[in-house]
């Protein structure tokens, strides 16, 4: 899995601000959009060829994923596997088109395009008249101001505070619009639009720090939702099935009656499931077995660049460590971990050339790629050994190395199941070994890890990824120091009062140029002070059964966050 980085899902260089920005993600990447260039390709055979009918309505569709959900409730996700079920159950306030586009379609809630005063620090923003609730209820305007400022009280512990902390007020101007002002100029916020909406009538008496734990998100029963599908049940670990939303009001109906998500052991098992037909779609077929996928012959694979980086990240909290002893501590210490990571050898054996280094939180290719500011560490045992012995780190007798009588042993947390990053994190065992230093590998669970360990920040160090939602490149909620837990994703309490700023400086202005060479910046000190040992950007081949059919134009987009399920409510399902 990865984590949504909040505003939630990726890539596209846009007409205003830009590229990304995410929390965690797809199968193995959760949520927050110019494609970069990259080895992959796409092999997609187009629907229309794969079935010469019309779309149909009626019949199942069975998608998975090899990690259950953590809670549906649009104010906590901060997985994919969440994160998508979110896509069917709940409708965005505006969507991203497959350019990156902020754009009202006939599913999004919003009846037009946002208005923006010339000032850019007020959006009126206007719902359909008849966008309703599972339950019957209208969307209104109180709906999007619950929402907004639930997320952005401290109080609720909301992954996605950091879009709507510069908001000032919410006004409501009738019961199908509100104008919301900013404190400031925020490049981003028009992202901060896409984004789904919660029932004020259904949770606006719950106290707002008993929301997390309320049956909202996690009970089908209890979860009132706005998408063209309900949520029908949960079997916890198993599968969970979703229904056509009888009361479902957009222009354009869902062809498919019924969705089941169902829960596999690992990534492998799933690719299995795909290759005998259980499931129709998956969205992470593992690089290592996409040719047996293609010899298959009748399932249709999409492979291009995704929105998402693999990190090795650091934490910064002394009580994660024993005798609160913080390991991570030294910058000369991290620099030689990123020099002792053979990185390329990770995107050629592991990722069988389908991925590309990275040395900052800005995707290559794209507007803010840094390129030559960021510092390359490549890969070198004999500096990381002279940076470690630099920073007072000497051989033990079992030569692990010491330093004022700790030894420079740590866990290395990751979630289960994931194939790819159970290499990755044997690599990276070895190469560490190389240098003195004891890794310890640990796979969990991951809905139980991010809950218990990665969003409240308890943990030694962690493999994972930042799956990217939207198409600016602000990522303050997970470097800045005004984000840690619970009110934020910078889950390593990392601190660097230069980066706190300089975030703030990015996003202050809309001029592109401007931005840009304030993202220099942020590169040159990032990969110098090293929260993160920055891995690569990956792609992820999407899988697609025969019985699954699509017009070319509502085909799955990989480029921008949750885009397996491109136009979703248009694909129809038929056995050829």
């Amino acid at each position: 899995m990865v984590r949504k980085r909040k505003l939630w899902s990726i890539l596209l260089i846009l007409s205003l601000v830009g590229i990304l920005f995410a929390g965690c993600s797809t199968n193995d990447s959760a949520s927050t959009k110019t494609t970069p260039s990259n080895s992959g390709t796409d092999s997609t055979k187009t629907n229309a060829e794969a079935t010469a009918g019309q779309p149909v309505d009626g019949g199942t569709l069975t998608m998975s994923s090899f990690s259950d959900i953590v809670n549906i409730n649009p104010i906590f996700i901060n997985d994919t596997s969440s994160g998508d079920l979110e896509q069917f159950l709940f409708a965005k306030l505006y969507d991203l088109n497959r350019n990156g586009d902020v754009t009202a379609e006939p599913w999004s809630l919003a009846a037009e395009a946002p208005k923006i005063s010339e000032d850019g620090k007020t959006y009126t923003v206007k719902l359909k008249d008849s966008a309703k609730w599972s339950d019957g209820q209208p969307v209104t305007a109180d709906d999007i101001i619950f929402t907004i400022n639930t997320i952005r009280n401290p109080e609720a512990g909301a992954p996605g505070i950091s879009l709507y902390d510069k908001v000032d007020k919410i006004e409501k101007v009738d019961d199908k619009t509100v104008n919301i002002k900013l404190k400031q100029v925020h490049a981003p916020f028009q992202y901060a639009l896409v984004a789904e909406m919660v029932p004020a009538h259904v949770l606006k008496d719950v106290p707002v720090k008993e929301l997390q734990k309320n049956a909202f998100g996690t009970d089908p029963a209890k979860t009132v939702t706005s998408g063209p599908w309900k949520w029908t049940s949960w079997k916890q670990g198993d599968s969970h099935v979703l229904d056509t939303n009888p009361n479902y009001w957009g222009e354009v109906k869902p062809h498919i009656s019924q969705i089941i998500y169902k829960i596999y052991a690992d990534q492998n098992t799933e690719v299995q499931a795909l290759l005998k037909g259980d499931t129709d779609h998956i969205s992470a077929i593992p690089v290592t077995q996409v040719k047996a996928v293609e010899a298959k012959g009748e399932i249709n694979i999409i492979e291009k660049p995704g929105a998402q980086y693999e990190y090795l990240q650091f934490n910064f909290n002394k009580k994660n460590f024993p005798d609160n002893y913080g390991l991570f501590d030294g910058q000369k210490t991290r620099q030689a971990l990123a020099y002792a990571i053979n990185r390329q050898g990770l995107v050629d054996n592991v990722l069988k050339g389908v991925g590309k280094i990275m040395n900052a939180p800005f995707l290559p290719d794209t507007w803010a790629d840094p390129k030559e500011a960021a510092v390359n560490y490549e890969y070198s045992a004999d500096k990381a050994k002279q940076l470690l012995a630099e920073d007072g780190w000497v051989a033990g007798k079992d030569g692990i190395l010491e330093k004022d009588g700790h030894r420079f042993s740590f866990e290395l947390q990751y979630n289960a199941g994931n194939s790819r990053r159970e290499q990755v994190a044997a690599v990276i065992q070895q190469n560490l070994k190389d240098v003195g230093i004891e890794v310890k590998p640990k796979a969990i669970d991951f809905a139980a890890w991010i809950d218990q360990n990665v969003t409240p920040g308890k943990y030694q160090a962690l493999l994972l990824a930042w799956s990217l939602n939207t198409p600016d490149p602000d990522s303050e909620s997970v470097f800045s120091s005004k984000y840690f837990p619970p009110n934020g994703q910078n889950s390593g309490w990392y601190k660097n009062e230069k980066l706190d700023k300089l975030w703030v400086d990015g996003y202050s202005t809309v001029d592109q140029e401007k931005r840009k060479e304030i993202y220099k910046e942020v590169a040159k000190e990032i990969s110098t002070d090293l929260p993160y040992v920055f891995l690569y950007q990956y792609g992820q081949a999407i899988g697609t059964g025969p019985r699954v059919h699509w017009a070319d134009e509502d085909k799955p987009e990989p480029s921008i966050g949750y885009g397996q399920y491109f136009h979703i409510i248009k694909w129809w399902v038929a056995d050829k």
